[in-house]
């Protein structure tokens, strides 16, 4: 059974090193000046409270969004429906503290996560191209 609950920095900073799709995962620093005196809320998805994925994501400006930063699920936990339990839970959150709408930016090589963006009623709103066309970034909102 998994259950949903808010997290500390240290422990989403040691899920992003056991997720393949972070290959230079932040430091604990990057976390606390982007999180430092904003609204934020991580969130953990645990299974026999042992953290199996998380939901991070902040105030990153004051224009009624809310700003999803990063969030994965282990491997070994995928398909389960862990990342929508968690997406559940940021939105309810966010709504509840009278945010309009979730935005995140994900890179064209992440196809699942694209997918589930648009599978859930985000919409593309904006595009950073890069040298590579993997690493292009694709920003998508969704209102609450």
């Amino acid at each position: 059974m998994i259950t949903i609950r808010t997290g500390t920095i240290r422990e989403a900073e040691m899920l992003t090193h056991r997720l393949p799709e972070f290959v230079a995962p932040y430091k604990s620093e990057e976390y606390v000046k982007r999180l430092f005196g904003k609204p934020h809320l991580i969130l953990m998805a645990c299974e026999n409270q042992e953290p199996v994925g998380f939901k991070l994501g902040y105030e990153r400006q004051p224009d009624g969004s809310f700003y999803s930063w990063l969030g994965g699920v282990l491997p070994t936990h995928r398909r389960r429906g862990i990342a929508l339990q968690l997406a559940e839970a940021q939105e309810d959150w966010a709504k509840n503290e009278g945010y309009l709408s979730i935005r995140f930016k994900t890179r064209n090589r992440h196809r699942g996560m694209l997918h589930f963006a648009l599978s859930r009623g985000f919409n593309m709103i904006g595009f950073e191209a890069a040298q590579e066309i993997g690493e292009h970034r694709i920003w998508l909102e969704k209102a609450l």
